[in-house]
């Protein structure tokens, strides 16, 4: 590939809190969503009981081994890396009249980590998790003093580490309540519509409030949201099905569109009257909205289609989506259909749309990775997936997409959050632990860390066209 990335671009990886971190409870840390979600997003909510363990209260222990692990990433070249805050961290129960300092200071420590390595952070106000007692007291997002708890932990962080953090996203795959309630906005999963998108609109007024405080407090920052990029094509050009699939897209652009733009699209008043729905919007609702992010950032994983015909019985599913398989396509062993020209296609339709900058915030490839005799990890299926997908991103930047970075998902192995496996491996860097929570947890790099450092340090210039 001759083309270079933009010195400006920003290279790196995307992590969680509540996938990496472990130390559920330590340090006045309060339990979170996450923390009742042993089985993953889509498995049961289980009460913590006394003595219980699962295999989120360790993760990968980067609660205490983040010199370790900001090091390597520093080895492989990283310029950023995306994190989160955990929220139960400074405020434990979500409504508390004080932040807890022990949380501060951990993150304080972090932030000071990557500084001392040339990495710049991008932080996650709310990453799938939110203090559990906002959820059991409050009823999660569907009530209005929500808001107002956000607000003051955004706040708080923006207070105590604006100084250090200059780029910042409110919510994590924001449309996600949309297919997981409870992980998305601590509702019960077989809440109403009304209900689910009376806390969507809660969280969209939280977002723009949190906007508007980074705006007024660090100035020189930029703040962003971030969306499941759940790009489908018609599975047809039946013209029942091309209208069926921009239903089926307005369904998370409507987040976008609401926080790029600053009001409700017009599409939605037809939508919230045929499911039977009316929002509650106030003025002061109307006016926080009005203030806009800077940039929009977005997963992408994988592409589907939609199809007009109900009997359509040919699925694919992955990260929270059920969608028409397509039969142009290969998959992951956990069915993920791989789709790099959609990754173009995308930033190219997102760019049309809001003209802003984009920043492509998580991508990567879930695989059972095996350590060889040699004890090394050869993980060629990954570099190949990565290679194409960051070969079609520079398409998109030479199409004239305007891309702030990449930071591809799981750089070090972490717990799954869909299933809350250690089985299915992101990383550049392999952890040795088990589903079994059997394992030392030492770090080994994979050959996708060299290829990676690689690609970095030529800008880019390293990539190669996809194979045929």
């Amino acid at each position: 590939m001759s083309f270079k990335f933009p010195d400006s671009f920003l290279w790196g990886g995307a992590t969680a809190a509540n996938q990496i971190e472990g130390s559920h409870l330590r340090d006045g840390k309060g339990l979170s969503t996450s923390d009742v979600c042993p089985y993953g997003a889509f498995g049961e909510i289980v009460p913590r009981q006394a003595g219980d363990f699962n295999i989120k209260d360790l993760a990968i222990d980067f609660y205490h081994r983040y010199p370790e692990d900001i090091a390597l990433f520093a080895e492989m070249g990283f310029t950023c890396l995306r994190l989160s805050i955990a929220w139960s961290r400074i405020f434990p129960n979500g409504d508390d009249a004080e932040p807890n300092e022990a949380g501060l200071t951990y993150y304080d420590k972090i932030f000071a980590e990557l500084d001392k390595h040339g990495i710049q952070p991008l932080v996650t106000l709310s990453h799938y998790e939110m203090p559990l007692n906002l959820a059991e007291k409050y009823h999660g997002w569907a009530s209005r003093d929500v808001i107002g708890f956000f607000e003051k932990y955004a706040r708080v962080v923006f207070e105590r580490y604006g100084h250090a953090v200059k780029l910042w996203l409110t919510f994590n795959e924001i449309n996600v309540t949309l297919h997981e309630p409870f992980t998305g906005s601590g509702l019960p999963r077989d809440c109403d519509e009304q209900t689910r998108y009376q806390a969507i609109h809660h969280q969209l007024v939280a977002s723009a409030k949190a906007v508007k405080a980074c705006h007024e407090m660090i100035p020189d920052a930029k703040i962003g949201n971030m969306i499941l990029g759940a790009i489908q094509y018609p599975f047809t050009c039946n013209p029942d099905d091309v209208m069926h699939t921009l239903t089926q897209n307005r369904e998370w652009l409507m987040f976008g569109d609401v926080q790029a733009r600053g009001y409700y699209p017009s599409y939605m008043t037809r939508k919230f009257k045929e499911l039977g729905v009316e929002i509650n919007i106030t003025e002061d609702d109307r006016e926080a909205l009005k203030e806009t992010i800077d940039f929009v950032s977005f997963s992408y994983y994988m592409s589907g289609c939609a199809s007009a015909d109900p009997n359509e019985q040919a699925k694919t599913e992955g990260n929270m989506l059920n969608m028409v398989a397509n039969p142009y396509l290969k998959a992951s062993e956990w069915g993920w259909q791989i789709d790099p020209v959609g990754l173009r296609y995308l930033l190219n339709f997102l760019y049309d749309r809001y003209q802003l900058p984009l920043f492509v915030v998580e991508n990567g490839f879930g695989a059972k990775d095996v350590v060889n005799e040699s004890g090394e990890i050869v993980d060629d299926y990954r570099i190949d997936y990565l290679n194409d997908h960051l070969f079609q991103l520079g398409e998109a930047i030479q199409d004239g997409v305007e891309v702030m970075g990449y930071t591809s998902w799981g750089p070090i192995d972490l717990v799954s959050a869909s299933t809350a496996q250690l089985a299915k491996r992101y990383g550049y860097i392999y952890v040795d632990r088990n589903d079994d929570n059997q394992g030392t947890l030492d770090r080994i790099r994979k050959k996708s860390f060299y290829w990676y450092q690689s690609i970095i340090e030529s800008q880019g210039e390293k990539l190669t066209p996809p194979k045929a």
